[in-house]
């Protein structure tokens, strides 16, 4: 929200508070914080501190190499509503005072607060100044009702969700340094670098194609090697260099704003930092990596439709682990009421069994929304189980179901009664949940537990994806559940996994769909899907095959769409593509549904290294090549993984322009070698894309292509990329049934050499010449 007209000028109707100075700079009771007091002018005489607004800021830290500021105008009210910050403790800040200045270091960050005039906190690690907030920096913002800040609403008002404007805003200005480059806040499709943009932090359901995003965050990573992250859970604008181009200003409605900056160095270690701040991704099953496939939206189907997909894809070696019913398993009208439509599906708990036997997983189709015709809205409106109006009656409306309501999950009772009812579909063979919606949310409504309703159009979602989730490790255990969930906030990553929501069928869109992927991923999110082919719209055969090979290159892969089906035989019909071609949609989709069985031992390594440590699958270059300035815009490639580069294509013709940071890769695909530290430009057929290991890596694979869940140590294929240094790596191989172990791989210019266990067999390959090993050792001249 921008506040200011050019420099100098304030916009009619505003009227801005600035803390000018710190008049005092005081340890807290416990002598584990600071508190200044900063007046909205310098004081100079005592006659100045009459009749004068002060802004308290009170700084402290959560976590080494964590600070955090909170600025309050007035105290007297109730506080915004903020995250859960499970990783939160105490005890890790020193404070030192002095006649110049006062300080709060924690690990390596330090904040330096400077007493008198002009305000000045500087942020500093290792004796460089991070970020800072400076003259007019920190200021509280009135607007009266002509104000010219924005055409009035925050959101989409065509929708009913949107938020007017507040009478009151706090605002905090860090500056940018040069060359100093954004990322994150959330899954945004527009370009992955954040300068220049006006980003606010409002869920919504718009689309892939707008400035809408599903799951926003708060948090923002610098290139500079900290993070920023906004503790509130409402409505957060931010101005990325787009109001004062030397700052990034995040303003929030109210009398109290609290951000923490994060330490760390590297890219890498602030998303470590932050994700223990706010919780890591749960570890994900296994079986989830491998072939989602679903009956699409608006399609007709019933269980022979569904068994005729299956076993077509059987017949033609396409490995399926999931099968989802979306919406219509349930009656039109009664969204969501958990009820199978006997019409269609009449003994369900026998077809889930038969679908069991064919070794799959079932997903379903659901949302937090009770459409009126429901059986179980009279009782939900009885119990007083669903967000209300002011006036007590229930709040509904006729977009999407008629008449639906909410349910109010800041009810006990009413979260335990919504999960009742997913426990009953476990019970009949129903394996995880797909949580679509919890974007359209009102702020005109009234919570049980007296909650914030603009702080709960956001903090909605992690409440409905933490009761499903809750069910679902509750039936299946912890590191067997999964959800396949559109919208999020802060604390979503702890709720794997999420996908892009309603793209079109594109190549465009398949673009942006990458980019609010690694968005999404620099905001501490490990594991993302998308639906391939697009959503929205029929996709021709050849986005549809280039989606294929980005959708089974990406952590979790599912083909879905709207009004259509997505098996591949469909697209080479209306091609008259003969299916054993190898450029038919049948034969890529299991050139690339094999490749990814191949590659599971690696992939759930990443996937644990999410868990662990809150690094994404999918990982930008300018995460993973943070010293490369050449990486710092890249968006339309990633790494999966530590070491493998992947660039799409996007083209009907089937060119596609990347970069390869310096150093020699490896093509996995063919063998080739090529030296990096430039751009390239290839043609790929659609059974091919750039697919790159760099140099000195060590992949782990396996040749079972029929199911991504299986003991990865019982024949290990340990692929090695030498570099031309001689060294040693070690690579641990990780099963879902928790067993392990460690290989050593080294070479130096004449061979190339790898221990490990010898009560299992595995196997060297270097160059295209793989060798079991004997006694726990195999050896490759090079």
């Amino acid at each position: 929200m921008k506040f200011t007209d050019g420099f100098w000028q304030i916009r009619p109707g505003v009227e801005v508070l600035y803390a000018q100075e710190a008049y005092d700079i005081e340890r807290s009771h416990d002598g584990a914080a600071l508190q200044i007091t900063a007046p909205t002018k310098a004081i100079g005489t005592r006659g100045d501190t009459l009749n004068r607004p002060v802004l308290t800021v009170s700084i402290h830290s959560p976590l080494p190499d964590v600070i955090g500021v909170t600025i309050e105008h007035h105290q007297g009210g109730r506080p915004p509503l903020g995250f859960s910050l499970p990783g939160a403790t105490s005890g890790h800040a020193k404070v030192d005072l002095d006649e110049l200045e006062g300080t709060l270091t924690s690990g390596s960050l330090t904040l330096r607060a400077t007493r008198g005039a002009p305000w000045s906190l500087s942020f500093e690690s290792e004796g460089r100044v991070l970020t800072s907030s400076g003259h007019r920096s920190v200021g509280y913002a009135g607007l009266q009702r002509d104000a010219q800040v924005d055409p009035g609403v925050v959101g989409p008002p065509r929708s009913g969700m949107a938020l007017p404007l507040a009478e009151n805003y706090l605002h905090e200005q860090l500056s940018l340094d040069v060359g100093e480059v954004i990322y994150g806040l959330g899954e945004r499709f527009g370009p992955l670098v954040k300068n220049g943009q006006t980003v606010d932090v409002w869920n919504a359901d718009g689309g892939t194609s707008s400035e809408q995003a599903y799951k926003n965050v708060p948090f923002y990573l610098s290139s500079r090697g900290y993070g920023v992250l906004v503790d509130n859970a409402g409505h957060v604008s931010f101005e990325v260099g787009s109001e004062a181009v030397e700052r990034v200003q995040f303003s929030v409605p109210g009398e109290r704003l609290t951000y923490y900056v994060i330490g760390g160095g590297s890219p890498e270690a602030v998303l470590e930092r932050y994700t223990q701040l706010v919780g890591r991704p749960a570890k994900v099953p296994a079986w989830s990596y491998g072939l989602w496939l679903s009956t699409s939206f608006t399609t007709d189907y019933e269980e022979s439709t569904v068994n005729e997909f299956i076993d077509a894809m059987t017949e033609r070696e396409l490995p399926l682990s999931v099968f989802h019913f979306d919406c219509f398993w349930m009656r039109e009208f009664n969204w969501s009421d958990f009820t199978w439509d006997a019409r269609t599906f009449p003994e369900p708990e026998r077809m889930l069994a038969r679908l069991h036997e064919k070794d799959l997983r079932v997903s379903v189709w659901i949302n937090p929304y009770i459409g009126q015709r429901s059986h179980l809205f009279a009782e939900a409106k009885e119990r007083g189980f669903l967000v209300r109006k002011p006036n007590g009656d229930v709040w509904q409306w006729d977009k999407w179901q008629a008449g639906m309501a909410l349910v109010d999950f800041t009810n006990r009772e009413a979260t335990a009664w919504y999960q009742d009812k997913l426990r009953g579909l476990i019970e009949q063979g129903v394996d995880c949940f797909k949580t679509d919606f919890g974007e359209r949310i009102p702020v005109d409504v009234v919570y049980a537990d007296g909650s914030d309703p603009v702080g709960m159009h956001n903090y909605y979602t992690q409440l409905y994806n933490e009761a499903v989730f809750e069910v679902l490790e509750e039936a299946r255990g912890e590191g067997d559940a999964v959800l396949f969930a559109r919208s999020a906030t802060v604390g979503g990553q702890r709720l794997p996994v999420h996908w892009g929501g309603d793209s079109t069928s594109s190549y465009v869109s398949m673009a942006e769909t990458l980019r609010g992927g690694l968005s999404l991923a620099l905001s501490g999110f490990g594991f993302w899907s998308h639906d391939i082919g697009g959503f929205e719209g029929m996709p021709d055969a050849g986005v549809f095959k280039r989606w294929v090979a980005f959708g089974l290159l990406s952590s979790h892969s599912r083909l879905h769409g709207s009004s259509s089906y997505r098996v591949p035989w469909v697209f080479d019909e209306a091609d008259g593509l003969d299916e054993s071609d190898p450029q038919s949609a049948v034969s890529v989709l299991r050139s690339f549904t094999h490749l990814k069985l191949q590659l599971m031992p690696y992939l759930y390594a990443a996937g644990l290294d999410a868990h662990e440590r809150g690094i994404p699958i999918m990982r930008a270059m300018a995460l993973a090549f943070p010293d490369d300035p050449s990486c710092a815009y890249l968006e339309r490639q990633y790494l999966l993984g530590e070491h493998l580069l992947v660039a799409p294509v996007f083209s009907a013709d089937g060119e596609v322009e990347f970069y390869l940071p310096a150093g020699r890769w490896t093509s996995l695909l063919d063998g080739s070698t090529v030296d990096g530290g430039a751009w390239r430009r290839e043609r790929h057929g659609f059974d091919s894309l750039p697919l790159y290991v760099r140099e000195g890596a060590v992949i782990a694979r396996h040749d079972r292509v029929d199911r991504p869940d299986h003991d990865y140590l019982d024949g290990a294929v340990l692929s090695a990329y030498p570099s031309a240094v001689e060294t040693t790596t070690r690579v641990t191989v990780r099963t879902p049934g928790g067993a392990s172990a460690a290989f050593d791989v080294s070479w130096d210019a004449d061979e190339v050499t790898a221990t490990g266990p010898n009560d299992t067999p595995w196997s060297l390959e270097v160059a295209g010449t793989r060798v079991a090993a004997s006694g726990g050792a195999a050896r490759i001249a090079r």
